[in-house]
């Protein structure tokens, strides 16, 4: 059973626990918070339940000619794929549902497989096979999203470290089209993800938000005034953590634990999974069974993009109330 299936992972990662310092600080995991002395196992738990995309190997080359691996240029684009898998857990199962999603991503006529995300790319000036930034998936998960409908997410990229209250709650409120809310109340049903949508099939209600907002947090190096603040974001319950790393190695950060961050790591090769093939594919490479990765905060190379899920309009309120009172 899946269950099972972690319960043999925390096993294997219980070993690990004693690179973690012997401390009584908190391990925060995106909005979640962990104590070392009294709940090891659901800590780790929570960091092997999520989805692990790393490189892969032996697809099918991307537009017939291109590269057939990921390896050593798709990382950032691996990490984004991982901030997505999460949000999408958020939105259809719940923060603490342990469930794999991976094949939405590993299918090569998914929107948000490897190949349509670097495809996209190109229109972002970056070519197949070349390394991309937070900033750039960004922006490329937000154009993937308008061809999304399954999912149905608004996505909103922050520009200038700006997050526009009044230009997010026009993009995620969906009114009826051609007629007052009023007059369209009587023919609103309940579409299968849980939104409305009147009698013209338009989806009305709050669209669940994607929120990425890409910073740089210092010039050349990491400036500490911003490190309290950029630890607070991981304790918000919206979080879905940051992606960032280091010049051409990225990572995809979960939590933290003191001055130190924890991130899934997806420099690691494996071979590519066909979802389409049966319906019983063993997904346990898409969960990672590695001691958790930690990293200096101050090692962090200061251009990342922290990412927010917030599934209704209350949870936005929340979270720009949070954003009030612990950051500004």
């Amino acid at each position: 059973s899946v269950l099972s299936r972690y319960e043999n992972q925390i096993t294997i990662l219980s070993d690990y626990l004693e690179e973690f310092p012997d401390t009584d600080e908190p391990v925060w995991i995106l909005g979640r918070q962990h104590h070392l002395n009294t709940d090891k196992s659901k800590l780790l738990l929570d960091i092997s339940a999520r989805l692990w995309f790393t490189y892969r190997r032996k697809f099918s080359p991307i537009g017939g000619t291109g590269p057939s691996s990921d390896a050593g240029w798709g990382c950032m684009l691996r990490c984004g794929q991982m901030m997505l898998a999460q949000a999408l857990i958020c939105r259809h199962l719940g923060r603490g549902e342990y469930y794999s999603l991976w094949s939405f991503f590993f299918s090569c006529v998914c929107v948000f497989s490897l190949i349509k995300t670097a495809q996209m790319g190109v229109g972002e000036g970056k070519s197949i096979g070349e390394w991309f930034g937070p900033n750039t998936v960004a922006q490329v998960l937000k154009k993937l999203a308008l061809f999304d409908e399954w999912n149905s997410l608004a996505v909103y990229v922050s520009m200038d470290n700006t997050v526009v209250i009044e230009d997010i709650k026009k993009m995620c409120w969906c009114p009826p089209q051609g007629s007052s809310a009023a007059h369209s109340s009587a023919h609103v049903h309940r579409s299968a993800l849980g939104r409305n949508k009147n009698a013209a099939g338009f989806c009305t209600g709050w669209k669940p938000l994607l929120l990425i907002i890409p910073l740089r947090l210092g010039i050349n190096h990491i400036n500490p005034v911003y490190i309290d603040a950029f630890k607070e974001c991981f304790k918000m319950p919206q979080s879905l953590g940051a992606l960032g790393g280091k010049p051409n190695n990225a990572y995809y950060f979960i939590g933290f634990l003191g001055n130190e961050l924890i991130y899934l790591d997806p420099h690691t090769t494996q071979s590519f999974v066909d979802s389409e093939e049966n319906g019983t594919v063993d997904d346990q490479s898409f969960h990672c069974q590695q001691a958790p990765h930690r990293m200096k905060i101050m090692n962090l190379d200061p251009s990342v993009a922290l990412g927010f899920f917030c599934k209704e309009e209350c949870d936005f309120d929340n979270w720009c109330s949070l954003v009030q009172k612990v950051i500004i």
